[in-house]
């Protein structure tokens, strides 16, 4: 047998050639190395160790073996990236040179329930000792990329924050004088209307005037409403006209809001991951749990 394309092995050696054995837990493969005629141990660490790193050792303790492949029993080649947990799952064909050798893995005994609640036991354990063991090491450090951050981005912002204090008191004095021309305006239209009532015409003729005016002001309003979807109260009247100003301004001035607004954003994000990761450097307690405790 042979894979598709490749020449077929010229002999099939049976499964006794090469024994698997299980010792401390990991597996032991022991086969004859072709050249020096010898039984030779090969323990592996299923759970790490690939296909291709087994059929590398193999070949580095022999150097006679041109050829190390891994089949499967209908004949297909196991990919050198398969871990050797997965091999020994089933039965496979081990061919080097031109010998094929059948290999059938024992059945590992599963661990009791007991056993296995301790071996967590002890992994979880092993875990916790890491942890205690380098968590502040990896915490100082990435509280120095978390710093160096910061400072990164108050750099790129310093300019933007210049500009934009510049076009926010350009706005602003835009809108104080569209505030007071307003009031002027007001005052001009209620002393005309004073003139006009009680020295050129009478009331008579001047109530139906300011009746129109009352009721053109109640479409301005109206109107007002329907563009904005907003009633006309003056602050937010005020705050819609500054922003209008505002974006206006940054136009011409060439000023990106989006931008100014994305690095404000990183920079809280930033100043709020380093705070958070501070607070278990003092107490000295895992990220994760401040985290929950949150």
């Amino acid at each position: 047998w042979g894979r598709e394309g490749a020449a077929p092995y010229s002999t099939l050696v049976p499964s006794d050639e090469v024994t698997i054995n299980y010792r401390h837990g990991l597996p032991v493969i022991t086969l004859t190395l072709p050249t020096r005629n010898e039984r030779c141990r090969f323990t592996v660490k299923p759970t790490v160790t690939t296909v291709g790193a087994f059929l590398q050792d193999v070949q580095r303790e022999d150097k006679g073996i041109e050829r190390a492949e891994v089949f499967a029993t209908d004949g297909s080649k196991v990919s050198d990236a398969t871990l050797m947990e997965v091999l020994l799952m089933n039965d496979f064909k081990l061919a080097i040179n031109n010998t094929a050798y059948s290999v059938s893995p024992p059945v590992k005994d599963k661990l009791s329930s007991e056993h296995a609640t301790e071996m967590e036991d002890i992994k979880s354990l092993v875990h916790r000792l890491f942890v205690a063991l380098h968590l502040e090491d990896h915490q100082i450090k990435k509280e120095r990329e978390l710093l160096q951050k910061v400072d990164h981005l108050k750099e790129e912002l310093l300019p933007l924050e210049q500009m934009k204090a510049r076009i926010m008191e350009s706005a602003d004095a835009k809108t104080s004088r569209l505030l007071w021309v307003g009031l002027a305006l007001m005052s001009t239209q209620g002393g005309a209307l004073a003139w006009l009532t009680w020295w050129v015409y009478s009331w008579d003729i001047m109530e139906p005037v300011t009746y129109f005016i009352t009721y053109g002001s109640a479409m301005a309003f109206y109107a007002y409403f329907v563009l904005t979807k907003q009633d006309y109260i003056y602050p937010d009247a005020k705050d819609r006209q500054f922003l209008h100003y505002f974006y206006r301004k940054s136009k011409n001035q060439h000023f990106n809001v989006e931008r100014y607004n994305k690095l404000k954003e990183d920079l809280a994000e930033a100043e709020e991951s380093l705070r958070r990761l501070r607070q278990p450097l003092h107490l000295r307690l895992p990220i994760q749990e401040i985290s929950d405790k949150d």
